[in-house]
Order: structure tokens, then sequence, then C-alpha cells
């Protein structure tokens, strides 16, 4: 735990000595009075997946102690569309284990995230964040484990064009600067991701880069490590509104739309997912090393809810504009080991006995590590417009479902590939394989077929859901499907849902 600590970003753990898990609201008044600390910021998500911040300048202990005891009264109705005005008041309280010295704030600011509650003190059901919270337990309920997740991150950075070192269109993965324009931007936010603690695997460039105009845009992405599912969708939450913040300073635009123009990469949020037991094991390898019955059952039921997924995970009318053959992005209900074609992917894995490290640099000391731990399965359908906590509470349903159905592993077999789906001497497997949807209201009849599901056991609440299908029934299908061949309507609609999560 000390070698945690020393290495840990967050001031806050640095100043009290014990991780975030453990911080009390003794904990964040001592590190306030010591520090000088002048205002206290509230966070919290709503329906339109960004944070909304509320401030408080302290002047008194007894002014602090009561809103990290009581919260404080928001409108409810003005942060959730499902929730009537009538009986909109509700309860926002911090949780102390989110707390970190805000990097932005012009004076000394301690920020934290927020639940919700309701008139009578009980947990807000229809709540996103709770009921990930639900998804998680009701998961670990039937299983036994743990279910965690980690994101990938994707954006572009958009400036005005520079002549010098000109990148090679469409192949910026991992470029190095001069070429790639904003590594030093990205690093600067994964500094800042950590100071929130944020647990990060790794950054870099992305293949997306092209120039419209005199306008360059340059995809990069941050991928996190994986941690419990609420920890992780918070993570995600708050390094979406560092990253645009840090941009904003810049005097650079930053989006996470899933599409930008015809031809060229969209963005997406992958989210890799795996399962440990009560010893923090994980049990997505058998003791062969291979893909374990849990595993495979768990993609069965991703396999038989990813249409219906959709609804959480791609949000707006340009989400289905980049689920389009031969763009890195899933089109079919289908998974694979290391196939990129595929809607559900089992990357590559430490499963050899070398010591590729020895091997490498003679005369470093062999290292026992359980590389098992790094083994996870990616669903790569979802977007930046998702709703991220009702995206990996829906994945968390899905896991639970796979793992409850009888012919879950035959479901696993029929759905499993290992070609490229869309190359043409291929079409007879495409044939047999389902389809996501194509657009929103497709989305909302998937999840309205399989809402049942969502609902059961009470994770998802009837309301929630209700609002859900409303809001993507309300685009204009018509309009989005003209947009697919008319490329200035695209571009319109591009514009219009820009900022989208």
């Amino acid at each position: 735990m000390d070698k945690q600590i020393s290495l840990n970003k967050n001031r806050l753990v640095q100043f009290l000595q014990k991780p975030m898990s453990e911080f009390t609201r003794e904990d964040i008044i001592r590190f306030i009075v010591e520090n000088d600390i002048e205002m206290v910021n509230f966070m919290y998500p709503a329906a339109d997946g960004r944070l909304k911040t509320l401030n408080f300048v302290i002047n008194d202990i007894a002014y602090l102690e009561t809103i990290l005891t009581l919260g404080e009264r928001v409108d409810g109705s003005s942060l959730f569309p499902f929730i009537s005005a009538s009986s909109s008041d509700l309860y926002v309280l911090p949780r102390f284990a989110t707390a970190f010295l805000d990097p932005f704030a012009s004076v000394p600011t301690v920020t934290m995230l927020c639940s919700f509650f309701d008139k009578d003190g009980n947990p807000l059901q229809s709540s996103p964040r709770h009921t990930l919270a639900k998804a998680c337990e009701e998961f670990t309920r039937v299983t036994g484990l743990t279910f965690e997740c980690m994101g990938e991150l994707e954006y572009y950075v958009i400036q005005p064009g520079d002549d010098s070192f000109p990148a090679t269109d469409q192949r910026n993965y991992h470029e190095s600067a001069p070429f790639a324009k904003f590594n030093d931007l990205r690093t600067r936010c994964m500094q800042y991701i950590a100071q929130t603690g944020g647990q990060i695997k790794y950054g870099h460039s992305e293949v997306g880069n092209f120039t419209l105009g005199d306008t360059v845009y340059e995809q990069n992405e941050i991928e996190f490590l994986p941690v419990p599912a609420c920890d992780a969708a918070d993570q995600l939450m708050l390094a979406k509104w560092i990253i645009r913040n840090l941009a904003w300073e810049e005097g650079y635009d930053v989006t996470f739309a899933p599409k930008i123009t015809v031809g060229k990469a969209g963005s997406g949020m992958h989210i890799h997912m795996r399962m440990v037991d009560a010893d923090g094991h994980n049990m997505m390898l058998d003791k062969d090393r291979k893909l374990s019955e849990v595993a495979r059952r768990a993609i069965a039921g991703l396999m038989k809810l990813a249409p219906a997924i959709t609804a959480f995970g791609n949000t707006n009318p340009t989400s289905y504009f980049r689920l389009v053959p031969h763009q890195e992005a899933p089109t079919n209900v289908c998974w694979g080991d290391r196939n990129r074609s595929v809607l559900v992917r089992v990357p590559l894995g430490w499963t050899t006995d070398r010591d590729m490290c020895g091997e490498l640099n003679p005369g470093t000391a062999a290292l026992k590590l359980d590389t098992t731990q790094k083994q996870t399965v990616e669903i790569r359908s979802a977007d930046g417009s998702a709703d991220i906590y009702l995206l990996m509470a829906s994945l968390a349903v899905a896991l639970r479902y796979g793992y409850e159905l009888e012919d879950g592993l035959k479901v696993a077999a029929d759905t499993y590939v290992d070609v490229n789906i869309h190359n043409a001497e291929n079409a007879a497997i495409l044939d047999r394989l389902a389809c996501l949807p194509v657009n929103c209201a497709e989305s909302a009849d998937c999840l309205n077929a399989a809402r049942a599901i969502f609902e059961a056991r009470g994770v998802f609440d009837p309301d929630m859901i209700d609002g859900t299908i409303a809001k993507l029934k309300s685009y204009d299908t018509e309009e989005a499907e003209r947009a697919k061949s008319d490329t200035a309507l695209m571009q319109e609609l591009v514009n219009r849902y820009f900022h989208c999560g």
C-alpha cells in the first residue's frame, strides 16, 4: 500500500497518506482546513452525459460539515427528462472517495462526485450511476464475481492547419511528434486525470487524421486500467471533463463525436471487461490459459443483448454513421480472437510461457507475474455519445444474462468467427449473423423488445427505459437515412451533435 500511495498523483492521497477508498468526512475537512481550500464543488452526471457543477464557498466549519453531511437540493427535472417538474426535488450527496484538488479552479477547490437521493432519503432508482450499482450487485449475487471494466476514450483535437511535418492521412496510429501535433496535450490530460484518481493504462495518437478546408483533425486515445465498473464509469466521466477543459484553455476544440466526416475513422468508446473472484483472480481464462467457460457464457449474453445495448452506447443519429463496414467498427453480432471486424473481440493475451523480457534484455532477473490478470473481452460498438453509466449497466446485465442462459455455450459457439466478415469470400458467414441497428429508431425497438431483461430484479427503472426509448424515437429517421448519401446533410448532423456525451 505504501508504494501505491507514494506514486499516487491525487493530492489528498499524498496529504492524508491513505487510498481514496478510505477517505472520510473528517479527512476532507482536515485537508480543506490545513491547505487553505476556499471552495468545494459538487459534480454529478445528467441525462446529456455531461457533468454538472454546484459551487460552495467555505466560510466556516459548521457550514462545511453541513454540506458534506446533508448535501444539497437540486432540480431533478432540469437534469433528467423522465423526472416530472411536479416532483423534481432531489438531494445530491458527495462521495468522499472521489475527492480531488480541482486542476482548473482559479481558487483552491476540492471537487467531489455526487449521488442522487429521493425525497425519502433513498437512492434515486432511475439515476444512471445507481442503475449501474444495482446491475453490478445483481451480477455479483448471481455469479459470485465482480464486474470490472476499462474504457478506451477516443477523441479528435481540432485546430487551424499547420503545413509543417504533415501526417499521413488515416495513418496516425501511435505517431510521434512532430507528425502528431497533440501528444503534449494528451499527456497533460493524462496527468490531470491521474490527479483525480483515474487509473490510466496508456495514451497514444490514433488512426484518424485529416484536413477539412484549413482545419486539421487529429485523433487521440486514452485507455484505462480495469477497475470495478462504478469506478470505471466515474473515471471516464472525469476524463472527458478534463480533456475538454484543458483543450479549451489551450485554444483547441475537441469532440468525442462518433463520426466527423465520410470515409474517415470515427471515434468509438470500446469497453474491456473482465470478471474477478473474491480473491481478485481474473476468471476470463481457464487452467490451460484458454478462454474460460465463464467468459464464453458472458460473451453469449453480449451476443443476445448487443442490439439493445446500442440504445445506451450509440445515442444519436451520427452514431450509426460510424457503424459501417471497413471502418474497424462492427455491424454484425459476432465475436472472435484478435479480430477487429467483430462486435466482441478477445484481445491478444499474455498466454505464452516465454520470458520475452529476459530474452530481449540479457541479465535481467526473471519476474513472475500473473499474466492471466490482463485478459479481457472488448465490446466495440459504443461511442462517445454513450451514457457511460447506463452502458456499463447494460453490459453487466448482459454478462449476467449469459451466465444464466442454458444454451449459453452454444450461442457463443454459433456466433464465433475467425475471419474478416466483410471480405467478399465470407459473404455466407455474414448472411447468418444478426445485424446491429442501423439508426436510433431501430435501436429503440431493440431495447423495447428486450426491456424485461433489463428491468428484471429492479435493475433498470421502467421510467428511465421509457425516457431512453422516447429520446431515440424523437430523432428524424428519414433525415438520418438521407444523410448517409448526402455529405452536406451528414456534416450538418455532425455539427448538430458535435459535443455529444
